[in-house]
């Protein structure tokens, strides 16, 4: 952090906050607030004569509350900038006759309560979200018995205890009497692969936390009793199993079962509880202190960010990257990539890794000045646009700007745009034509393929990065599924519009199957959310029409699903057998005289 300080092409905004991101790749326009602290940080040399004379004491959050601090202060050793902060809501304010004791000792006059907040605006051509987690918060673990009990601590606080730089100087003292405890637990997974309390997820860094912590213990108290309770210990990296071996060697106990509950004895000592899965006993332990492997959870500006960045979380509500193996540290959308802990829980190896990844893949983007956007694009007829702001609303990217009150046409970003289709499929008056997929070369594959045989066949639109290349998947693992599927690629489900199911099902098309990444996965944002509303709303129009709902299908495949791709045109082979010669041509009727069948986009050929 202090090379970051010092360097002359970084700006470093400390006390700040993104408020509102807007513009595209290359021309991100970040809008930032910068709070005041009130004093100067050019000025201030962090002497620490105007902490000493303050006279709000408050408990210091870096120590989690085991020590203190005042109103005015550094909030951590080495901070970047080296300066002191001022907590104006626990200041007693600068009026002299109530405090200003802080601006009185202060040689260099650096403090001025008359500074305020200022709004920063930065153009930048990507942005790399750095957000990092938060520790879970055990106190829905009554079982546990944290905040009731003294000597229950989690294990960031127990890392500040034994830290030389932390409110006891590194000796690990029992916060009740002081005293230097003669035995220590470590309760595993607290907070983390629980569907009950906390998250599903494995927090990637508690194991080996724990392990590091139980030889700190034993290289400073040899005969300190240490136990681990555990599920089981995740010692996958590099040299970790040997690091977890050693810990072993050193007489630290490890007993795989999770405690049920916790009790305080008459000297504030702990008795624990545990089912030992190993002996399938009953076990108590009696212990002088507890620690809480606590597990990570997203950081609080997470869901913030996704909304002004539109991007999207996983289940888990970490950040979901592009492509989990070809484009780990990228955001779908462009110029947008991911360090750290905000893609998910990782220790201090792979989020430094991740950096340099997402720090290559930026300046890859960036160092030839200009940027080549692919050609599949959307494309707006002005003379068509009736400014309803459909598209804009569908965007996955933001890359459409419409003026509804003043009914100007639609703008589309080509450099923003990703070639979804969305909107094209959206557009109520076919205003939208979208480059190498338009409505017109859609409509003319459906009709090649059905021209022979129609009946025969199942007509299949398939997204290019998920559904189609499950099809690809199942073909070259020699999965046998029906011969008769005709398949139509589109680069993602939500370019699927009306009009060409309409269209496949007034050629002939006994079956027609709409396929996309599964729901959470799309490679365009939330792409696939319009697809389901789109074919929901469709089915019900075919009901009403007296057309079976069931021969129009939606099914998500992802490219490594093969055998379930094969297993759709197996099922889906069956129901087109049901479909009789009488029904599709009753069908065609229907179309033919009360829906229409072809829609061609002006100025798509």
């Amino acid at each position: 952090m202090t090379d970051v300080g010092r360097h002359p092409r970084i700006k470093l905004l400390t006390l700040s906050e993104v408020v509102d991101v807007k513009g595209y790749v290359g021309n991100f326009d970040v809008k930032i607030l910068k709070k005041s602290r009130y004093v100067s940080e050019n000025e201030c040399t962090a002497c620490g004569e105007c902490a000493k004379v303050c006279p709000v004491v408050r408990p210091d959050e870096f120590n989690f509350g085991l020590s203190s601090r005042k109103a005015i202060y550094s909030p951590f050793p080495q901070a970047v900038p080296s300066a002191y902060v001022i907590n104006v809501n626990e200041c007693l304010g600068h009026n002299p006759v109530v405090c200003a004791k802080c601006v009185e000792v202060c040689d260099k006059g650096c403090i001025n309560f008359h500074m305020s907040d200022e709004e920063i605006t930065e153009r930048v051509g990507t942005i790399v979200v750095a957000t990092g987690m938060e520790p879970y918060d055990p106190t829905e673990l009554d079982e546990y018995g944290y905040t009731r009990f003294e000597n229950v601590l989690t294990s960031l606080e127990f890392e500040r205890l034994v830290n030389a730089g932390g409110p006891t100087r590194g000796r690990l003292v029992r916060p009740t009497d002081r005293r230097t405890p003669g035995s220590i637990g470590f309760i595993q997974c607290v907070g983390s692969r629980s569907a009950r309390k906390g998250a599903s997820y494995c927090s990637n860094v508690c194991c080996m936390n724990t392990v590091k912590s139980t030889l700190v213990l034993k290289e400073h108290y040899p005969d300190m009793d240490v136990k681990v309770f555990y599920i089981d210990i995740r010692a996958f990296g590099k040299g970790f199993e040997d690091l977890y071996t050693r810990s072993r060697r050193l007489g630290v106990k490890y007993i795989r079962g999770l405690p049920g509950t916790v009790e305080e004895r008459a000297d504030a000592g702990l008795r624990v509880a545990v089912e030992n899965s190993a002996t399938n006993s009953i076990e108590f332990h009696d212990l002088d202190m507890l620690v809480l492997a606590v597990g990570v959870k997203p950081s609080a500006a997470t869901q913030r960010l996704q909304e002004m960045l539109g991007l999207q979380l996983t289940p888990d509500g970490f950040f979901l990257e592009a492509h989990p193996k070809l484009q780990p540290v990228d955001a779908a959308t462009r110029g947008i990539f991911y360090a750290g802990c905000a893609e998910g829980p990782k220790d201090i190896k792979d989020s430094v890794t991740q950096a340099s990844a997402a720090a290559a893949r930026a300046i890859r983007l960036m160092h030839r000045g200009e940027i080549l956007t692919e050609p599949i694009t959307s494309e707006v007829i002005a003379e068509h646009c009736r400014a309803c702001g459909k598209c804009a609303e569908v965007c996955p990217y933001n890359a459409i700007t419409v003026d509804t009150k003043k009914k100007t046409p639609a703008v589309v970003n080509t450099a923003a745009c990703a070639g979804c289709g969305t909107c094209a499929a959206e557009c109520p008056f076919g205003a939208i034509t979208m480059n190498h997929f338009t409505d017109v070369q859609i409509l003319d594959q459906i009709d090649t393929l059905l021209e022979e045989d129609p009946q025969d066949k199942i007509l299949a639109f398939a997204c290019n990065w998920c559904s189609y290349a499950g099809a690809d998947y199942a073909g070259v693992s020699r999965l046998q599924y029906p011969p008769n599927v005709r398949l139509i690629r589109t680069m993602c489900s939500g370019r699927v519009d009306e009009s060409f199911i309409r269209h496949g099902f007034a050629r002939r098309a006994p079956i027609i199957l709409v396929s996309g990444c599964h729901i959470g996965d799309c490679h365009y944002i939330h792409a696939n959310h319009w697809t389901e509303k789109r074919v929901a709303r469709f089915r019900k129009k075919m009901e009403k029409l007296g057309i079976r709902p069931e021969r129009l299908q939606l099914e998500w495949i992802s490219a490594a699903e093969g055998t379930r791709f094969s297993s759709i045109m197996h099922r889906l082979e069956e129901l087109r057998k049901e479909v009789s010669l009488e029904e599709i041509e009753e069908t065609v009727r229907i179309l033919e005289n009360g829906a229409g069948v072809r829609r061609d986009s002006p100025g798509s050929e």
